[in-house]
């Protein structure tokens, strides 16, 4: 299925341009997230197995937030992750790896005053960098590639989470393509990927969102402290 890219960032501007004329309250938020990822693999017509894949590094997100009163509201902004999904078969232990760059658009609905609601949304997010390490009994072979064409240049998703009070974030998302591009049939460490039927990734992570101005507060205190 293929997804056109222009449409994503004309509902972006229709949503921002709306929700600013109407919002009562604007702010951008902060935040990190650790990632337990996973995926449905299929290969030569049979189920792979997809090891739990753990992340902390690199995962960074700046996000600006639009409230039209205190129980609906709009956000987007840009976060970068680090996603993939490891395989294993007779001994033969793959991990796939790429650090991708994505614009989302989300509505959230709850009590904002009391930093508890509920969003959900999509993004696009843009492949930029790939890694590939196949671990065969001691030997490990390693590719790392900017701009691939083993992976599509650009994959959607959907995602829904909830924001609990005191920051910490809750969030689950799915991936709408194939994480590897199936038509790749290039030179390399296991470069056939014609194998591949499916290759869909999702993961549930933990975050906390910092409000911006909370930030600086906090940067204003412990300047005035370091200064006496």
């Amino acid at each position: 299925m293929k997804y056109k890219i222009p449409a994503v960032f004309v509902m972006v501007s229709f949503v921002l341009t709306v929700t600013e004329l109407q919002a009562q309250k604007v702010y951008g938020t902060s935040s990190g997230e650790m990632i337990l990822q996973s995926a449905m693999i299929e290969q030569n017509g049979d189920d792979v197995n997809s090891n739990l894949r753990f992340t902390l590094w690199f995962h960074a997100g700046e996000y600006v937030h639009l409230d039209a009163g205190n129980n609906i509201g709009f956000f987007s902004g840009m976060g970068i992750r680090n996603v993939g999904f490891i395989t294993s078969e007779n001994d033969i232990k793959t991990k796939y790896r790429s650090y991708n760059l994505g614009i989302p658009l989300a509505i959230k609905l709850g009590s904002f005053k009391d930093h508890f609601y509920v969003y959900g949304g999509g993004e696009y997010e843009w492949m930029f960098h790939f890694k590939q390490k196949t671990i065969i009994d001691d030997e490990k072979l390693k590719y790392r590639k900017w701009f691939s064409d083993r992976t599509p240049s650009f994959i959607p998703s959907f995602f829904a989470g909830i924001q609990f009070p005191k920051g910490l974030n809750v969030k689950l998302r799915y991936y709408l393509d194939n994480f590897l591009n199936h038509d790749y049939q290039g030179s390399g460490t296991n470069s056939d990927y014609t194998s591949f039927e499916k290759t869909q990734v999702w993961y549930i992570s933990l975050s906390f969102q910092i409000k911006n101005e909370q930030i600086k507060e906090f940067n204003s205190v412990a300047t005035e402290m370091a200064s006496r």
